[in-house]
């Protein structure tokens, strides 16, 4: 089954996941510092959309990835990122040291360690249903391809791996339990 999105919500997505991740690494450490560098040709190629400074911790690149369909519970592994023109997925190549994958619906960041959860991936590939989604981009279309891979398996089986809720600053109330860590 494939999906269809448009670019401009697509967008949306990864800005507001962008936003949850900042919100997200203030409450582990709120004299941390945040760098996007999501434009930055250096870091584009590399697949890292944040850099993030802390006091006594080396420099950590993020990728962040954001979904709506938190509740259906799988991750959506890019793999190809435009099969018609062959590029490769992030979840591929990304060298960022974490892999923020963070559900909007449920408003939950999940911390996947990189390279573990590609090197964990890769071998069970098989298992992991394909699936496309379709994204417009004013007259082109496109088709992204992805692995759905179900995050209670990956959390059980990925060491170090995360998953956090999120706090609302606003109301100061929790969505959730903050700072619940699901891991291995």
């Amino acid at each position: 089954m494939s999906r269809s999105y448009s670019m401009r919500g697509v967008q949306g997505a990864a800005d507001r996941a962008v936003a949850l991740v900042r919100q997200f690494v203030r409450t582990i450490d709120p004299t941390s510092v945040v760098h996007d560098v999501q434009a930055d040709p250096r870091f584009q190629h590399r697949g890292v959309d944040l850099l993030w400074e802390r006091a006594g911790h080396p420099v950590q690149g993020l990728e962040v990835k954001g979904d709506r369909q938190g509740r259906r519970g799988n991750y959506f592994f890019e793999l190809i990122s435009n099969l018609e023109k062959d590029t490769p997925g992030c979840f591929l190549y990304t060298l960022a040291d974490a892999y923020l994958y963070v559900f909007l619906d449920l408003e939950e960041v999940h911390v996947l360690p990189m390279p573990a959860t590609r090197e964990w991936f890769l071998k069970k590939a098989k298992e992991f249903p394909l699936r496309h989604a379709r994204t417009k981009t004013g007259n082109a279309t496109y088709t992204t391809v992805g692995a759905l891979v179900p995050i209670r398996t990956l959390m059980r089986e990925v060491a170090g791996a995360e998953r956090h809720r999120l706090v609302d600053p606003a109301t100061t109330k929790e969505r959730g339990t903050h700072g619940r860590r699901e891991h291995r």
